[in-house]
């Protein structure tokens, strides 16, 4: 029988062998970016673009190479016909392009995920090769097929979860792991589903949905590439906490190409970080906006209550009113959004102007006359005046600024709402931008289209920047003679132009509002509003969504209580459901604890088996001073679960109004047990880098932590749509939940511990 030892230096030579070969393409792709970057800008313009488009290649190449290095093969399968072969983070082969490691999404490394004894796939024995940097230091071997235990196999190596259940024990960092190595099939099955139309992933906590979704997202980049290349995949989350907290997972299986952002920054140049209450940020997700909206923009066109008189050269002339209800309608007729008809609306203006100009002077106007004349009414302050009124340029901002902060505006866009309904909206016009106000201001930059005012003032600047770039080139051929005179000033102005950086189309999509995506993946969806989801689905087309939540967790007044109620008024029967029932990282006794919670709550909760037992892994602790007791418990599970290099974290989850007081005592009795120095090193610089966080369960939803202390869950599900809250808090720890309470507590938690 074949040692151990023997057997890890087996695995060691190849892993060595793979890191070898990744290293010489790593070296490849420099070589080649840097030969392309030192070409510069010249040739023709195909050459050009070849050049650009090589040199994104190269980088997009070598930033892949450089996102695998950590544990760049796991897994490792001996097949019944006699190959052996290794599985990783992506596909590499030798010179002569035979296969040394198989990318994981492949369909040949598919039976790593799937394979079971009774469904064996063609395997005979399934490896997990265990690395710490660039060294194997173990593996475990699942047998499929029982005959092959006697071929010099090491029995004590056996195991079936060992892979799996070892990923779990590891303590949490701020950054997500990727569960490449350890896919269950339930959740391989979903990985690996079709392109078209919406999968739901309906999950209760641990059960890995947003892992699943994100190696979705990284799957599909590479079965469909050709396809989501070229319109690239959006990522939705519900913080940017939570992007924080995941963006390294999509780099480390291989794809970079992925635009991640939040609901409350999904128009470009804007963040909107504040929420709103929860009955505000009920009406503001209500579909009732789009035609609110709608109203809202239509009476910015206008007819003016009377003829409005203008004197232009010393001719009188008049803004009827029947000429403005006129070239409304003209304007309207051509289905263009608001700020883009309007070109439409003030050229039938002036040509009616024009005509009145013709008969009070009795002149007959060539076209150079009139088209001078033009441009006299276009600068005629009361023209500009009276035709802004009757047609007003308009940004989103200002529009909904002003159903906000103007009550006759808001009446007069959303009757359907009640007096009190709109008094609750009632802000002043500087207030901070909510997540809530996004999808409405993204509904009315749809209806506005592009200010024409704006654009005309882009060209000037284009055409300034254009004038300075041939100045400047002239400068460059005078003053150095460059070019020989066989190169003149425009073209060297043209080549100035066409140095610049070729952006990405992760970064062209993430600029453009109208941007349309191959593929959206919504985490968290169950707290999207019915006006988020239908600003999300506008950005996909094809209606091609990955959607994970669970509507047991559902926070937001906004939010869902069932997937058909969410999804029926813009998906219709376009989408379809998939249940995760495995919960991989909430123990046991949490798990159930948290279920009796949620079921005697009415919560829609799905049914749910842990994977793991933890001993002692729920703790409940009465005391008078609830804040008090918190952050003692939380200083002395610091000691126990939070390590020095930088991994294992503690959370103290509470109330959203506990927490300035809670941060304080937590502080205090990190200092008093640990020392200033160590409490300051837990909190961090950055929240993504703290290791012992007071935090609410909201900030919470999404992120998992080793050890969690609760306090006064009471206080946690007090008020309206808060037992989704409590229901958070409870499933975020790996290892133990610790609760403190002062006040009764909520059934399902009374005979706990």
């Amino acid at each position: 029988m074949a040692g151990r030892h023997e057997e890890l230096a087996r695995e060691q030579a190849v892993v060595t062998r793979l890191y070898a070969r990744l290293d010489e393409l790593r070296a490849v792709a420099r070589a080649r970016l840097a030969e392309v970057r030192r070409e510069g800008p010249s040739g023709s313009p195909q050459n050009r673009s070849e050049r650009d488009a090589f040199a994104t290649l190269y980088a997009d190449r070598a930033a892949q190479l450089d996102a695998v290095e950590d544990r760049l093969a796991f897994g490792r399968l001996d097949l019944e016909d006699g190959e052996v072969r290794y599985v990783g983070r992506l596909g590499l082969a030798d010179d002569e392009h035979r296969s040394l490691l198989t990318d994981w999404r492949a369909p040949a490394a598919r039976a790593f995920y799937r394979a079971t004894a009774r469904h064996p796939d063609g395997v005979r024995r399934r490896r997990h090769v265990v690395t710490s940097a660039r060294t194997v230091t173990g593996y475990e071997d699942e047998v499929l097929d029982l005959d092959a235990v006697t071929d010099g196999m090491d029995v004590s190596s056996l195991s079936g979860e060992g892979a799996l259940l070892a990923s779990l024990a590891t303590r949490r960092t701020g950054r997500m792991a990727d569960i490449v190595a350890t896919i269950q099939g339930e959740q391989d099955r979903i990985v690996r589903d079709d392109l078209g139309g919406a999968l739901v992933v309906q999950g209760g906590p641990g059960t890995g949905k947003t892992a699943v979704a994100l190696h979705r997202a990284a799957y599909l980049l590479y079965a469909h590439r050709r396809v989501l290349e070229r319109s690239g995949v959006l990522l939705v989350g519900p913080s940017r906490a939570f992007l924080r907290y995941i963006d390294q997972v999509l780099p480390s299986l291989g794809e970079t190409g992925v635009v991640s952002t939040t609901v409350g920054e999904l128009l470009p140049g804007l963040r909107a970080t504040d929420v709103d209450d929860g009955p505000v940020a009920e009406i503001k997700g209500r579909l009732l906006w789009r035609a609110a909206v709608r109203r809202a923009v239509r009476a910015r066109e206008r007819v003016p209550v009377r003829d409005v008189a203008v004197r232009v050269d010393g001719v009188d002339l008049s803004i009827r009113r029947r000429d403005v209800r006129e070239a409304i309608a003209r304007a309207r007729r051509t289905h263009k959004p608001h700020n883009e008809a309007r070109a439409t609306f003030v050229r039938e203006m002036l040509a009616k102007l024009v005509d009145q100009y013709r008969e009070r002077t009795d002149s007959e106007l060539s076209d150079h006359d009139v088209a001078v004349l033009q441009e006299d009414l276009r600068a005629d302050r009361d023209v500009r005046v009276a035709v802004n009124l009757a047609w007003f340029p308009l940004t989103p901002e200002r529009l909904v600024a002003d159903l906000w902060a103007k009550p006759h505006r808001l009446e007069e866009a959303a009757p359907e709402l009640t007096a009190a309904e709109r008094s609750l909206l009632r802000r002043s016009p500087d207030a901070p931008w909510t997540e809530s106000d996004v999808p409405i201001l993204d509904e009315a930059a749809e209806l506005l289209g592009v200010d024409d005012s704006v654009a005309r003032a882009e060209s000037r600047a284009a055409e300034t920047q254009r004038a300075a770039e041939l100045e400047y080139a002239r400068t460059v051929l005078e003053s150095t003679g460059a070019g020989g005179g066989l190169v003149d000033a425009q073209t060297l102005a043209d080549r100035f132009a066409e140095t610049g950086p070729t952006l990405t189309t992760a970064e062209r999509a993430a600029s453009d509002r109208s941007w349309t995506y191959g593929h959206v993946v919504v985490d968290e969806a169950q707290e999207l509003s019915p006006m988020a989801w239908h600003a999300i689905v506008r950005r996909v087309p094809t209606r091609s969504l990955t959607i994970v939540g669970d509507v047991a967790q559902t926070s937001s007044a906004a939010g869902a209580r069932s997937w058909p109620q969410a999804l029926d008024p813009v998906l219709r029967d376009g989408w379809r459901l998939s249940e995760l029932t495995v919960s991989y990282r909430t123990p046991a006794a949490v798990a159930d604890a948290a279920q009796r919670v949620a079921t005697a709550a009415g919560l829609p909760v799905s049914p749910l088996t842990a994977a793991r037992d933890v001993p002692d892994s729920l703790q409940v602790d009465r005391s008078d001073d609830p804040s008090g007791r918190a952050a003692t418990r939380a200083a002395a599970l610091a000691q126990e679960h939070v390590a020095a290099d930088g991994s294992g974290r503690v959370a103290v989850i509470a109330a959203q109004d506990a927490l300035p007081g809670l941060r304080e005592q937590v502080a205090a009795a990190l200092s008093d047990t640990l020392g200033a120095d160590e409490a300051t090193r837990l909190a961090g610089q950055r929240p993504e880098d703290a290791q012992v966080v007071v935090t609410s369960p909201r900030e919470a939803k999404g992120l998992e932590y080793d050890a969690v202390v609760l306090v006064e869950p009471a206080d946690v599900a007090a008020g309206p749509g808060r037992w989704g809250d409590l229901y958070v808090a409870m499933t975020r720890p790996t290892q133990v939940l610790v609760v403190v309470h002062s006040r009764a507590l909520p059934e399902g938690l009374v005979h706990a511990g």
